[in-house]
């Protein structure tokens, strides 16, 4: 039985602002993958669409943990056509069915780190997480290393996300 979920390497990818330099030189991890010569075995592709594509995480937070992401890089959902954004939840949802077949776990999380600050490993090529969950492991929270949360109250959020809806 999997008691936690611990992820402290990446620390290191929420810290490493030199990363972003090099990703932008020479296009995402995701990518530098779609160019290069390997195949979808050597990838870990599990599934090629007309627009986007799910692949292994390689850092996983947990056994069957799967990447949907546009073949395009892109760093935002606002960023997406509207093409890319019907492909790419049609596949989360898909994906999450795949997932729940495969490992048969008590949950799924699906998410996305969109930027650095939100602990976005690769911040130039949008990703959306679906890692399936067991009863009895650690809060996702857990699983990202030195993370801290800043309290406001429910009221307060509440107040500022209104005013920020367009």
């Amino acid at each position: 039985m999997l008691d936690r979920i611990w992820s402290g390497w990446r620390a290191a990818y929420v810290t490493d602002v030199d990363r972003d330099a090099n990703d932008q030189a020479q296009g995402s991890v995701f990518t530098q993958l779609l160019r290069s010569d390997a195949s979808d075995e050597e990838t870990h592709i599990v599934h090629r669409g007309e627009l986007v594509f799910a692949i292994l995480n390689i850092h996983p937070y947990t056994s069957g943990h799967v990447l949907v992401l546009p073949y395009r890089e892109v760093a935002d959902l606002s960023d997406l056509t509207p093409d890319e954004t019907t492909e790419l939840w049609a596949l989360v949802t898909t994906t999450v069915g795949v997932v729940r077949s495969a490992y048969v776990p008590d949950g799924v999380n699906v998410g996305l780190n969109i930027g650095r600050a939100a602990g976005g490993s690769i911040p130039t090529h949008l990703h959306v997480h679906v890692v399936p969950r067991w009863t009895g492991d650690s809060n996702f929270l857990s699983s990202i290393a030195n993370a801290q949360t800043l309290p406001e109250a429910l009221d307060a959020s509440a107040t500022r996300l209104r005013a920020a809806w367009p």
